[in-house]
């Protein structure tokens, strides 16, 4: 048996996992401000505007390919050696490379080896963050209690809330402490070089969380896969490719809210970059405050329940966004991007990790969360700046972008709909055999939710 985890324990290692994960979204966002706002400039100045912005938005994708690389390879050591290790490694690197991204000469000093440089670097970010989703998810996952999993998984994403108020708080200062040409000449290595002090930080916290009691029963039973992933892909790709599918509009909107609306703000309707940026710091608060009431939600009343909410509000939104972000009203401005934000990005965020962690067994979790959760990332996060700029350009306006929204919110809300539901259930009862893919056990989950379950 491995032993009971103790509030406190639980508490230490959410607060660790949500630390942890702030740092490492930290450096993955200020890169999508820095490619919205000046790279195009910087490192793509042999473009014209709209073509350097895309090739801008382009490095930026760069890491999203990465980033399942990075969870095959950290998710085969999760499993194998254990998820803390994997999660000190994947900080410490992506601190480094961030770091080195703010001493980056500009093309003006060595032409094309800059934007080689620079999106080299992008992608050992996304090899970095495509370990840390898998690991600090579970590290929470593992830890809690059946019937607050969800308040607890919440932790790690609201990591993504507070990076983004960080990331764009540092660059919002960065702004309006330079001239816009001390900004585009010194001013945006800051947020990059800070990223060496906040590495250390995370260190010292995550060092000092115990391993997962799903890791330790692994380990005493002898019972790890030799080879995770190719048993993610015989047994469980047909529910990893549902994963995939309901995250579309989840990970498509997040991109085109946090880095396209400020192209789109600073851009189409030539609003001050640091008001855009202030817009999007005072909408994540909000989000970073909704987020621990949506994990308790999907206690309550279910996973799929409050993910799908989430998603069909982006789908029926987004129009309304747009109309709303072309009056040219701060406040409607600010409204506007809170509402997607909190109510549509906060409820999917927050359910999202107990969601996925619940329909792989111990043995193949880190590898299967990983794959499922950065494949999305593939298909769906890292084209989306890239094809909004596009979709605008070539539309006149934002109707085929938003369009695009919506037709994700369909396959979202598909993928959706055949996930299992383990709300409450103990994650020992869902430790199906890797043989086969899981099923739907209606009856065990009711008896977990009203506590025929050991507890």
């Amino acid at each position: 048996m491995v032993n009971a985890v103790s509030a406190s324990d639980i508490r230490r290692v959410s607060f660790a996992s949500a630390i942890g994960a702030t740092l490492e979204w930290y450096d993955f966002f200020i890169f999508g401000s820095a490619a919205a706002l000046v790279f195009n400039k910087l490192f793509f100045p042999a473009f014209d505007p709209v073509a350097g912005t895309i090739a801008s938005l382009a490095s930026f994708a760069i890491g999203f390919i990465a980033r399942p690389v990075g969870g095959i390879v950290f998710g085969h050591y999760g499993d194998r050696i254990g998820r803390k290790a994997m999660l000190v490694l994947s900080l410490v690197m992506m601190g480094g490379v961030t770091f080195l991204i703010g001493l980056l000469p500009t093309y003006q000093s060595i032409g094309l080896g800059a934007p080689i440089l620079l999106t080299t670097l992008r992608f050992l970010q996304g090899f970095a963050v495509g370990g840390e989703w898998g690991g600090a998810t579970l590290m929470v996952i593992e830890h809690s209690p059946a019937k607050k999993r969800g308040f607890y998984g919440a932790w790690p994403q609201m990591g993504i809330s507070a990076a983004l108020i960080l990331s764009t708080g540092v660059m919002a200062l960065t702004s309006a402490y330079t001239t816009p040409e001390q900004f585009a000449a010194w001013g945006w290595r800051v947020p990059f070089l800070l990223s060496g002090v906040l590495v250390v930080v995370g260190i010292v916290i995550r060092r000092r969380v115990s391993e997962s009691p799903s890791f330790q029963k692994l380990q005493r039973t002898h019972t790890a896969e030799k080879m995770p992933i190719a048993t993610v892909l015989a047994t469980h790709k047909k529910r990893t490719l549902q994963i995939v599918a309901a995250q579309a509009a989840e990970n498509s909107s997040f991109f085109v809210i946090s880095v396209y609306a400020l192209v789109y703000l600073t851009q189409n309707l030539h609003m001050e970059r640091p008001l855009a940026i202030r817009a999007l710091m005072i909408a994540s608060f909000f989000m970073l405050l909704s987020q621990p009431f949506f994990g308790a939600l999907s206690d309550r009343i279910g996973r799929k329940k409050v993910y799908m909410g989430g998603m069909i509000f982006l789908g029926a939104f987004i129009f309304p966004f747009f109309k709303m972000l072309d009056t040219g009203s701060y406040p409607v401005i600010v409204t506007a991007m809170t509402l997607a934000m909190t109510i549509g990005l906060g409820s999917t965020l927050s359910a999202q990790p107990a969601l996925i962690s619940e329909q792989y067994p111990a043995a193949i979790r880190y590898s299967g969360v990983s794959v499922a959760y950065q494949l999305a990332t593939v298909i769906w996060s890292g084209p989306t700046p890239i094809l909004a700029a596009l979709f605008v350009m070539w539309a006149g306006g934002y109707w085929l972008l938003a369009a695009y929204i919506i037709l994700a919110a369909v396959i979202s809300v598909l993928g959706i709909m055949p996930l299992r539901e383990a709300a409450g259930v103990e994650l020992s009862a869902l430790e199906e055999s890797t043989g086969r893919e899981p099923r739907m056990e209606r009856q065990s989950i009711a008896a977990g939710l009203s506590g025929e379950q050991a507890s």
